[in-house]
């Protein structure tokens, strides 16, 4: 039987910084410039990967001042920056585990904030096994992090499928041996799966 391995952000959890940042800036244009040149993907990446959030903040302020407030805000606005979950991924999630395939997560995450996301969504107590990035000081795509999940719990990528929205993602995945989705939709995902694992099954 096939394990399914899915990421979190982007494919589980409707995340974006624009869900909070809106509500701080009253120009739509400076909250891009603001998360293109300031709290950017670049930077977030480093909390991804185990730097603290005060630690990131304290670096960001001092290279820009001027925005010292509404960096500082990203602390404490984090958990305003999900906006929810996919249901219809949820419910995919749902129907494997009811069917008895073994389920695992692999995600790039803030150490800090996943106690709060494990604590507030139940549905992620479903994951036989949730690795996160910024626990192990590791970041996808480099293919370390995957390593942990397939060591600590006794995988073989030949027997995985790997779903993520990010496609140098999914490329490590690939790289590795496993089978691969780069997840676009729930509709897509759900055709995918059934297509392999119909095939699996035969």
């Amino acid at each position: 039987m096939k394990t399914i391995i899915f990421d979190l952000g982007g494919v589980l959890f409707d995340w974006n910084p624009r869900h909070f940042y809106k509500t701080v800036f009253s120009s739509a244009q400076e909250m891009e410039v603001f998360l293109r040149d300031i709290c950017n993907s670049a930077w977030v990446a480093q909390q991804d990967a185990g730097r603290t959030f005060d630690e990131g903040i304290a670096i960001a302020q001092k290279q820009h001042p001027q925005y010292a407030r509404e960096i500082a805000l990203y602390k404490t606005g984090w958990y305003k920056m999900i906006n929810g979950v996919f249901y219809d991924t949820v419910d995919i999630v749902k129907d494997l585990k009811a069917k008895g395939y073994p389920l695992y997560a692999l995600t790039n995450w803030e150490a800090e904030t996943f106690v709060w996301t494990r604590k507030t969504f139940p549905f992620l107590s479903l994951f036989e096994g949730i690795v996160v990035s910024g626990e192990e000081k590791l970041i996808k795509p480099d293919a370390r992090l995957y390593k942990v999940l397939l060591e600590r719990y006794n995988l073989k990528p030949e027997d995985c499928i790997y779903i993520d929205d990010n496609k140098d993602n999914v490329k490590t995945a690939d790289e590795l041996g496993m089978t691969t989705i780069h997840f676009t939709s729930p509709k897509d995902l759900k055709e995918r799966l059934d297509a392999m694992l119909a095939v699996q099954l035969a």
